[in-house]
């Protein structure tokens, strides 16, 4: 580090920030801290008596962004992800301990491509910069990129050229990494060294005295082993993080949020048999008690028996106050003609909404709707206005809300990926059968049928939903998927059966392993289970003659079909 005398020198050079986002240097100068004032003071967030610990990720619209969220959290560190373009107003309220500049599809050479905001290298912190953000710092402070004469995707082997570097203790001196990029680094901007290599880059990570890294490979895929190791060391060892975000502290955080916000007022929460709303409406009983009325919404779109077992579940072991409210036609009569997957979640979103405004006004004076609303359907949904990320398809209850709601959102898990919700029902004391079911869409069976929802499709697709989940778990194998389900589509097939021909409906069996959603792969089932599965559906289900196996993995597909 430098001393404080050539850090007084270093303060009088610092270089100027131009509204481009490059930075004019002929050396690497160290920039103060905040030019013209000091960072703006933010309240402290008690996370067991100690200061959260957040580190920022900054999102230029990599697939595989929240993933590095993901990762970073697994180290008990809360983390965020945030448009890349996001003000340090909002920033600063986070009060980071470093930032982490994502990957993304354009180059930083080209007019017009993203780059971090100035506040990234003027507030001091430590950053990591991964593929494109890595590229991103060194235009930015005064290096070269530049497109490569060879592409560089899948497997690579790192070698490590300084093993003593704190971004790198403890790895192998050579490890498997993940590559996806087309330039390169041409030349590292002053003050960088290189740290490790691979075969097509010479420089595959380098880095400062001054606590800024980069990466050209991606650490927070599952393809690069050690990437955990990567994050982690950056989490403690560049950022000084503690880890101190756990469950336990993120569940005492909560209820004092809920109590605070609700005060004396009341609280309708909906409840939709999964384990999203179940812990949401847990976690807000253990607050507010009675306060708080729970609303189950037959919207007719659910799978067979789901009702009944659904509500007796909760009945016997939430212990709370329970609406139940018959919508099956309502909802149907909403979506009549309506073939688009989006109008479909739109549709559905708001009448859900409606419904849960009419029981409140019989209810009395309500104040708040509670929802199960994760941090993918935040994301998936662009909710977050990032201009470097796609939406991918909106969710009935993010996007799918209306303008105009006279009830005030409560969405005590939007920030948290499933597993992490799942943790949180077990803290909570909930029985496992309900904290380990498997997702099943807010929309329910209207995004598992392909165009219009009719009654005679809903029907068709229960009776083969219930066949597959009925052998999946004859199998035992319930529990090792994450999803498992039945999509009937619009396409028809010439069959025979008993010597006659049949004109019927196609359905695809989906069944896929995850951790959190954002990422999966499909489910090598044994061919006795598809073999089963097919026979019963094609003569357990009239109108069916014929079952395929959905072999894609996410990305390219999403987990649903809609």
């Amino acid at each position: 580090m430098a001393s404080s005398e050539s850090k007084q020198d270093m303060k009088a050079d610092a270089r100027r920030v131009t509204t481009s986002g490059d930075i004019e240097v002929s050396t690497y100068l160290e920039i103060a801290k905040k030019i013209g004032g000091e960072q703006p003071t933010v309240a402290k967030e008690a996370v067991g008596g100690a200061e959260r610990e957040t580190i920022v990720v900054l999102d230029f619209g990599s697939q595989y962004s929240l993933l590095i969220t993901r990762r970073i959290r697994e180290c008990q560190v809360y983390c965020e992800l945030v448009p890349y373009d996001t003000p340090w107003e909002k920033i600063a309220l986070l009060k980071p301990k470093g930032f982490i500049l994502s990957g993304g599809p354009a180059s930083v050479y080209q007019p017009g491509a993203p780059l971090a905001p100035a506040y990234i290298y003027e507030s001091h912190l430590p950053v990591l910069g991964i593929c494109y953000g890595m590229q991103a710092i060194t235009k930015q402070l005064g290096g070269q990129v530049t497109a490569g004469t060879k592409q560089e995707y899948g497997h690579a082997i790192l070698h490590l050229s300084e093993p003593d570097s704190p971004l790198l203790a403890g790895l192998d001196d050579a490890l498997p990494v993940w590559m996806s990029h087309g330039d390169k680094i041409e030349a590292m901007p002053p003050g960088f060294r290189a740290l490790a290599y691979t075969e097509n880059s010479p420089v595959a990570v380098m880095g400062n005295e001054e606590g800024i890294y980069g990466l050209q490979f991606h650490p927070e895929v599952a393809h690069t082993p050690q990437g955990k190791a990567i994050l982690k060391n950056f989490a403690y060892r560049i950022c000084g993080c503690q880890g101190n975000w756990t469950i336990g502290n993120l569940i005492s955080e909560s209820l004092s949020r809920i109590k605070e916000r609700v005060g004396k007022g009341k609280v309708i929460s909906a409840l939709s048999g999964g384990v999203d709303s179940a812990v949401v409406a847990t976690l807000i009983y253990q607050a507010i008690g009675d306060q708080l009325t729970c609303i189950y919404v037959n919207n007719g779109l659910l799978r067979r028996e789901e009702v009944e077992r659904t509500f007796k579940v909760f009945r016997e072991n939430l212990g709370m106050n329970i609406i139940y409210v018959d919508a099956n036609e309502r909802f149907l009569k909403r979506l009549e003609g309506v073939i688009d997957p989006e109008m479909k979640r739109k549709v559905i979103g708001e009448e859900f909404i409606r419904v849960f405004e009419e029981e409140a006004n019989k209810i009395g004076k309500v104040d708040f709707l509670a929802q199960g609303t994760l941090y993918p359907d935040v994301i998936e949904s662009a909710a977050s206005g990032s201009t470097a990320s796609a939406k991918i398809k909106t969710h009935h209850n993010v996007g799918g809300l209306p303008a105009k709601m006279r009830l005030s959102l409560i969405e005590p898990l939007r920030y948290l990926f499933k597993d992490e919700v799942r943790q949180v029902g077990l803290e909570l004391g909930m029985p496992e059968e309900m904290v380990w079911r498997q997702p099943f869409p807010g929309p329910g069976l209207a995004i598992r049928i392909i165009g219009e929802v009719t009654n005679e499709k809903l029907e068709l697709l229960r009776s083969a939903d219930f066949i597959v989940m009925n052998e999946i778990k004859k199998a035992k194998l319930y529990n090792q998927l994450w999803q498992t389900f039945a999509v009937l589509t619009d396409v028809k097939s010439v069959g025979v059966m008993g010597d006659y021909r049949t004109y019927g409906y196609l359905v695809a069996i989906r069944a896929v392993t995850s951790e959190d959603a954002m990422t999966a792969d499909w489910a090598r089932l044994p061919y006795d289970v598809l073999a089963r599965i097919s026979s019963r559906i094609v003569n357990e289900a009239p109108g069916i003659n014929r079952v395929v196996y959905d072999i894609t993995s996410k990305p390219p597909s999403t987990i649903e079909w809609e």
